[in-house]
């Protein structure tokens, strides 16, 4: 017989689902009188969900005051970024050299889904997001694809993200394509040099966006 999750777990992830679908915005208070009473719940849940998703930095929890959906400040922002273009970029350049032919194919498809979204900013990055993640599951280091999910997760609570830029979503587009060819000849040095450039460019956007 499965053991059913715990009340807890069920609980956070449908706050999870909320905060990473904008119903709670970042910075937003998060009422847990009002929750527990839509959710028909006590506080106890509801309290050890929100340490869960504290954990996770998508909740952060103030003293007196409760708890509130986090808000990426712009050094927040700009070390998520220095960190994901670190991880990644390695992580591309290991691709490089070891991948499969059929998990470059997958890659490729993946990006392929980006030229066909282009012209809807929503679905552009979720395909975004399915490309750099299965990038990382691929290449196989599990502790760096649960650093880079986290991280990717939390990023989701920018409010200033790179795309929301004029003209950075076609940009973004170019330099998946110019990876995608590293990839397919499998030049490391190249891969690696392009994902950095991919996120400092993303990170010039996303501060030119906070400013």
């Amino acid at each position: 017989m499965l053991r059913q999750r715990p009340l807890y777990e069920e609980v956070a992830e449908q706050l999870r689902q909320r905060i990473l679908g904008r119903q709670l915005e970042p910075g937003s208070w998060i009422d847990e009188q009002a929750l527990c009473a839509q959710l028909g719940i006590s506080r106890t849940p509801l309290r050890e969900a929100l340490k869960v998703l504290a954990s996770e930095g998508l909740v952060t929890m103030k003293p007196r005051r409760g708890a509130y959906v986090t808000e990426m400040s712009e050094r927040d922002v700009r070390e998520a970024y220095q960190l994901l273009g670190l991880l990644e970029a390695d992580a591309a350049a290991q691709m490089a050299a070891k991948a499969s032919d059929s998990q470059l194919q997958e890659l490729s498809a993946l990006h392929a889904e980006l030229a066909v979204q282009a012209h809807d900013r929503d679905r552009f990055f979720a395909a975004n997001e399915r490309f750099h993640l299965r990038l990382v599951e691929l290449e196989g280091n599990r502790w760096r694809q649960q650093f880079i999910t986290e991280l990717r997760r939390v990023m989701t609570l920018n409010r200033h993200h790179s795309l929301f830029l004029q003209g950075r979503l076609a940009e973004s587009l170019r330099e998946h394509e110019a990876l995608m060819v590293a990839l397919q000849a499998r030049d490391a040095k190249a891969c690696h040099l392009l994902m950095r450039a991919h996120f400092e460019n993303g990170l010039n956007a996303a501060t030119a966006a906070i400013d």
